[in-house]
């Protein structure tokens, strides 16, 4: 079924609500990034902007609002985890999308590299040193030197249009 396009915008009349719906037809996994702050506090946020970078080496960036409460731990945090989360996640997305005292209540931990709070039982977890910061708009770009991973076979929690979504996966055979 071919789809119709709607009016083309050029950049003089740009509707931020309309830019960001159209953003949003672009579905992306979602992640909760956590760290630790100086004084010892976890710390966790849910993202949906992350990405690989380089294999060699190993790294992937994601890109906090600043308006985020917690930006100024991950300014001084050393490392982050992401923690990729699976289909039957989405309350952990939730949890850690709120502004709540301890987002990390009930949620089973264990303690990662430079003692960041790594979720267990996530889809893929990615424990990153941060090597560079760059300042884009309202966002920051945060890269990290992968230093230990782990992944598990399931379907992921999918975000798009401004809803959740399941999956199911279909192994490509290619290259087998």
């Amino acid at each position: 079924m071919p789809m119709t396009m709607s009016t083309m915008i050029d950049s003089d009349s740009f509707d931020p609500r309309d830019l960001r719906n159209a953003f949003s037809q672009f579905a992306t996994g979602v992640t909760v990034v956590t760290t630790i702050a100086p004084d010892g506090e976890r710390i966790g946020v849910t993202a949906n902007s992350f990405t690989s970078l380089s294999m060699d080496p190993p790294l992937v960036l994601w890109c906090p609002g600043r308006h985020l409460r917690s930006l100024p731990a991950f300014e001084t945090a050393s490392h982050f985890a992401i923690n990729v989360l699976a289909s039957d996640q989405q309350h952990l997305s939730k949890q850690f999308a709120t502004g709540s005292t301890d987002k990390f209540d009930g949620v089973p931990l264990r303690e990662g590299i430079a003692g960041i709070p790594v979720l267990e039982g996530t889809l893929a977890t990615f424990e990153c040193e941060t090597v560079a910061r760059h300042e884009a708009g309202d966002h920051v770009i945060y890269i990290g030197q992968i230093q230990r991973y782990a992944h598990a076979a399931a379907d992921p929690l999918v975000f798009h249009a401004g809803s959740y979504h399941g999956t199911t996966t279909q192994r490509s055979t290619e290259g087998s």
